[in-house]
């Protein structure tokens, strides 16, 4: 079914865009969500007007999500966990535990899907996170996990700690030079060969 988008649908078009989908997601998603119409003779006629209205929309979008990331660059997101003697978790921090946390933080909805990690954290600590917002919008923030009953800034002091005596326990490697005999005999080998 052909059909012309009235708003970006990510992964699938931008506003004022003509494009053929499937009847099914046209039929049950787009044209009940309004985010398209089927492409009749004066649904094609508005097509300018769409893509111009499209075109501020997403540069408003664009613009909003641009001072969101500002505000969450840098910032730390505190997460008490009950945790086991040698700091591991029972349970994990995940991507929803963090934007839920900073949806709070923010007063505003920050989707789980955003928030970029390898996998859910296991341990007390701090880490880096990134939060990626739109393709080419990302920020990163701290998660700090601490355990319950004490206070993160404990937590955080440790952490510091940790990373200053693993930056000191990194042995330096230094290459000794060869030997100079061991020169003068593979020269004095390569003369008596030619």
């Amino acid at each position: 079914m052909r059909v012309v988008f009235l708003e970006d649908v990510q992964g699938v078009a931008q506003g004022g865009e003509v494009k053929e989908v499937k009847n099914g997601f046209a039929r049950n998603y787009l044209i009940p969500m309004s985010l398209a119409v089927p492409a009749t003779h004066n649904a094609l006629q508005r097509v300018q007007g769409l893509a111009k209205q499209a075109e501020v929309e997403r540069l408003k979008r664009l613009k909003d999500t641009r001072a969101l990331a500002e505000e969450l660059d840098g910032t730390q997101v505190n997460i008490e966990m009950r945790a086991g003697a040698g700091g591991q978790l029972f349970g994990s921090v995940t991507n929803q535990i963090i934007a839920t946390e900073l949806s709070r933080l923010m007063d505003r909805e920050i989707d789980r899907r955003t928030v970029e990690m390898a996998e859910p954290i296991r341990e007390l600590g701090v880490f880096d996170v990134s939060i990626r917002l739109m393709p080419e919008i990302e920020a990163g923030v701290k998660v700090l996990v601490y355990a319950t009953g004490t206070e993160p800034a404990m937590v955080e002091e440790e952490a510091d700690e940790q990373a200053e005596t693993s930056a000191e326990d990194v042995p330096t490697v230094v290459e000794e030079p060869a030997e100079p005999e061991d020169i003068t005999e593979e020269s004095e080998d390569s003369e008596t060969s030619d």
